[in-house]
């Protein structure tokens, strides 16, 4: 498959994946979702040992694109699910992957870009790192990536994240358990090179097994807090709160709500 919004390097066993829109602060479009689901499943398929994230430029991802959402006031109920489908799609593959993945996260990691970096096995991030769960900002509901902050931090500190919609730093994330590691941002490469090459020396299959019951661990929980959260996350974009929401965010002024 040729790759238009994510770039693929191998170095041996280990495949990085790369978002590359830095001149959006590598923001999500539907186009990458799918290229980052391919790019995923490519990698099971050809072998690979252990695979990286990363972002192009400045930041890791903002999140979605929200001139993508903009423009789907008008669409219909049926297109909304779809569109919460694959965002579902893309957060199930990368958390059932039978490979270990890591998230090397050297700048801002926004709403669904936050979502990406922390359900990976191991989330490594530089100080300049910065995390948040924002959608309720922009009239949204952070529905698909509540369940899983809710299985790695539970239900109080979720309510705080997901509430106030605040942005915290990586010593932040880490005390949270959202962060693996904390590291300078002259040592991330090598501190990402030398957990894959631990990874590596371990057992495929052994890693594959462990992952899989993790994964049956926590079936149940996810199939009924996906489903909520489908109909959630496609049923707030038809409101009035996200328009204004989103529109307020592309004019860069302060949203009003209506009460």
């Amino acid at each position: 498959m040729k790759y238009t919004t994510i770039l693929v390097t191998d170095d041996s066993s280990v495949r990085t994946i790369t978002l590359n829109r830095p001149e959006r602060r590598n923001a999500m479009t539907p186009e990458m979702q799918v290229e980052l689901i391919a790019a995923m499943q490519d990698a099971v398929a050809a072998g690979c040992r252990v695979l990286v994230f990363a972002g192009a430029g400045a930041a890791f991802c903002s999140g979605l694109d929200l001139s993508v959402l903009q423009s789907m006031n008008d669409k219909t109920a049926a297109v909304h699910r779809a569109d919460a489908e694959r965002v579902a799609l893309l957060f199930r593959t990368l958390y059932e992957l039978p490979i270990p993945t890591i998230a090397s996260v050297h700048g801002p990691a926004i709403a669904g870009g936050t979502g990406l970096a922390t359900i990976c096995d191991f989330t490594l991030a530089t100080p300049a790192a910065q995390f948040g769960f924002t959608e309720a900002r922009i009239g949204f509901v952070p529905a698909l990536v509540s369940a899983y902050l809710a299985l790695q931090v539970g239900d109080k500190r979720s309510r705080d994240l997901l509430l106030t919609g605040r942005i915290f730093d990586a010593a932040e994330a880490f005390r949270l358990g959202l962060v693996t590691e904390v590291v300078a941002a002259d040592d991330l490469t090598g501190r990402v090179q030398a957990l894959a090459e631990t990874l590596i020396g371990n057992s495929p299959e052994a890693l594959a097994a462990t992952k899989r019951l993790l994964a049956a661990q926590n079936k149940a929980w996810l199939d009924t807090a996906i489903e909520a959260a489908l109909a959630a996350n496609a049923g707030a974009r038809e409101t009035a709160d996200f328009r204004e929401g989103v529109a307020a965010f592309l004019e860069k002024r302060k949203a009003i709500w209506a009460m």
